[in-house]
């Protein structure tokens, strides 16, 4: 008898090497305990992707409507006019109160959708940027001012370290967020950090001005200089106003008609409380001059144009009698408030 044995080998398993490891097998009926994976049935494998297409169909739903909603709870325009700072010493400026509060409201208070990335819901809102855009920009005149000329005795001093700081923190733009590959590679500062930095400069001068550490000169030279800035930073607004009109007007889809408008609005609104709170400040000087009643209307005039707010800004033919131009209204206030400043300003010549 033959030693040998004609036995056919048997096939052995081969074990999966390599990126075949991770590469699920898909689950066939039937299958035998040999199969990898488990054995589905075709009302199994069914109600599987029905599971899969329903949730896929919620998220994008959740998707589409996280934009929106997330606008909608953001979006918030600080018009109120009757707006106030909290209670600060007699000593200390009303101004530069009313500034740290104003900051410290649209910062701290509502968010900052000026500089949100696109992943964030704020960062589809227009109107609401554009205002506290406009809000910066009449808080930077102010500050500025303040840093020249009403901080300082009568410039031959330095300027005062706070408001310094203040008015270089404000100077940066609304819109730098922490990452911005157009400005720098490193990580970035956001403006709201600058800004409330600024706060913290605003309210140490006041805190040093109420001990007497700091300098706050109520001159007519002084306010007449800060009056002449604002009037210019008006004039600008209202060319921004005359432009879009002119390139524009007739249109009901002009889609930057209500960026200037709400841009103009910030503005507007800003250095109504601004100059109410300089007025106070500068009471005995308009009082001497005889100029308290069209101070007072020159700042109606202002919050009257800031608290225009239309359904949609629609920028329209000016002699129509069915198309609006809310531009031209707001121009209105616009235009009245600077000729009442103008005015205060030959009074203070005098």
């Amino acid at each position: 008898m033959s030693d040998d044995f004609d036995l056919e080998p048997q096939p052995q398993p081969v074990a999966k090497t390599g990126w075949r490891r991770f590469v699920p097998s898909w689950p066939r009926s039937g299958s035998s305990d040999l199969d990898d994976g488990p054995s589905y049935t075709a009302a199994e494998r069914s109600r599987i992707a029905t599971a899969l297409r329903w949730g896929g169909g919620v998220l994008l739903v959740l998707i589409l409507l996280y934009y929106p909603i997330g606008a909608v709870i953001s979006h918030k325009i600080n018009d109120d006019p009757a707006f106030t700072a909290p209670a600060i010493p007699a000593e200390a400026s009303q101004t530069v109160a009313m500034a740290s509060a104003l900051l410290d409201r649209e910062v701290n208070g509502t968010t900052w959708p000026a500089n949100s990335p696109w992943f964030f819901p704020g960062a589809i809102l227009d109107n609401m940027p554009n205002f506290q855009s406009g809000e910066i920009q009449a808080l930077q005149r102010v500050v500025t001012e303040f840093r020249d000329q009403i901080g300082r005795a009568r410039g031959t001093s330095s300027a005062d370290r706070a408001l310094q700081d203040a008015a270089a923190y404000l100077n940066n733009q609304p819109d730098i967020w922490y990452i911005d590959l157009s400005r720098s590679w490193a990580p970035m500062k956001p403006s709201e950090s600058y800004y409330n930095d600024a706060i913290k400069a605003l309210n140490d001068f006041n805190g040093r001005l109420t001990r007497g550490d700091a300098v706050f000169e109520r001159r007519a030279d002084n306010l007449l200089s800060t009056l002449d800035r604002i009037g210019k930073d008006l004039g600008a607004a209202s060319d921004d106003i005359d432009r879009e009109i002119d390139e524009q007007s007739g249109s009901w889809f002009d889609l930057n008609a209500d960026d200037v408008f709400y841009r103009n609005k910030g503005e507007l609104y800003a250095y109504g409380l601004l100059l109410k709170a300089l007025g106070q400040d500068f009471r005995q000087v308009l009082t001497e001059k005889g100029a308290v009643r069209i101070w007072d209307r020159m700042v109606g005039s202002m919050m009257e144009g800031a608290v225009l707010q239309p359904w949609f800004v629609i920028n329209g033919e000016t002699a129509s009698m069915m198309q609006p131009n809310h531009l031209a209204e707001q121009g209105f206030y616009l235009l009245r408030a600077r000729a009442q400043l103008e005015e205060i300003t030959d009074i203070l010549q005098k």
